[in-house]
């Protein structure tokens, strides 16, 4: 009896995947009944039963869910052998059950409407309107970067701890709501990861656990950049999965904070993105753009990649092939490239605004 559930649990992968898959071409009745309904109750129980606890459920649960795993394996090897089919059962009745609960309580997400459709706003955009609002963004960030430093050339050193950074987020997300109600944040649960060290040799500076909906965030990037990555990881949270919708709503967030700090490191950050593009597309102009760059943000910008480079190992273009691989089978056709796509977001939204 027990190996006939079993069974049953394991081939259940398979009308799963297909009922996925016949979901993800209905995106409005994703919009409305599960990124809107049950997600938003289920994703803020989670938050109300793990975000007051100080240090990440998640990580350990992995850790324990790793141990058991190898343990079994261990234990099991033998049945691979004498005992195929059972040991197959066993193992997809697992895969098939992680499948679920990752569908239920975040994967659907997904398969939502593009965030630039619910915001009304365009998707395409024009050299020209990317230049404009880089130009935009360059000058809010020296604005900022003079009000915090009073020296063009001097990078900006953040005097907060990460708990005051991570208590500070929810500040932008309530000034953000007031524009955009889709962007109400509630119960916060964000967290140091206990794999920082782990996350950086990766190349990650954070990630959501969909099982505990904690934002993971890695305790070793600089400071200045924990504003905008929490943000980034808390608009996860809010449902939104694509990497380049949570990397703008993530900037807004930061940008819309009244601490100066959370400012420039919105502002910094999505000028960053912006001038990358820039140079893809016009190398002279981003050059010209370049030099109305304050000294101290450039030497912040170096810091991150002084930061980033220390830790290159052979190991790391695997992990984000994996990802990519993960991204694009779920719905983000281009892969880990799509963290840049922001950017077009980013144009269209400021285009015709002050920044």
């Amino acid at each position: 009896m027990l190996n006939k559930k079993k069974l049953i649990i394991a081939l259940s992968i398979i009308p799963q995947y297909f009922i996925v898959k016949l979901m993800a071409n209905y995106p409005e009745f994703i919009e409305t009944y599960y990124s809107n309904g049950l997600y938003q109750f289920t994703s803020k129980i989670l938050r109300f039963a793990f975000g007051w606890i100080p240090f990440s459920v998640g990580d350990i649960l992995y850790t324990i869910a790793g141990i058991y795993i190898l343990r079994w394996l261990v234990i099991n090897r033998k049945r691979l052998r004498l005992d195929t089919k059972n040991w197959l059962i066993e193992v997809f009745s697992a895969v098939s059950i992680g499948y679920f609960a990752f569908h239920i309580f975040w994967g659907m997400n997904y398969y939502r409407l593009p965030v630039y459709k619910t915001l009304n706003i365009d998707y395409k955009y024009t050299t020209e309107e990317l230049i404009q609002v880089t130009e935009g963004f360059i000058e809010k960030s020296n604005s900022i970067h003079e009000s915090i430093t009073s020296n063009d050339s001097i990078k900006v050193t953040v005097p907060y701890s990460k708990k005051e950074l991570f208590d500070g987020t929810i500040n932008g997300y309530k000034v953000l709501a007031e524009k955009h109600h889709m962007f109400d944040y509630q119960a916060k649960s964000i967290k140091q990861s206990i794999y920082s060290l782990p996350l950086t040799y990766m190349g990650f500076s954070g990630y959501l656990n969909p099982f505990t909906n904690e934002a993971q965030i890695d305790g070793l990037i600089p400071l200045y950049q924990y504003p905008s990555t929490a943000c980034h990881e808390q608009a996860h949270q809010l449902g939104y999965a694509a990497e380049n919708e949570t990397n703008f709503i993530g900037y807004l967030a930061a940008i819309n904070n009244p601490d100066a700090y959370f400012k420039y490191s919105g502002y910094v950050s999505a000028l960053r993105q912006c001038l990358n593009e820039v140079y893809k597309r016009d190398k002279d102009a981003y050059e010209k753009l370049r030099k109305k760059v304050n000294k101290g943000i450039l030497l912040n910008y170096q810091e991150s990649y002084d930061f980033w480079t220390s830790y290159e190992n052979p190991l790391e273009p695997v992990f984000k092939i994996v990802y990519s691989n993960f991204l694009k089978a779920n719905n983000q056709d281009k892969g880990i490239e799509s963290y840049s796509y922001a950017v077009a977001l980013l144009v269209n939204y400021f285009k015709d605004k002050p920044l």
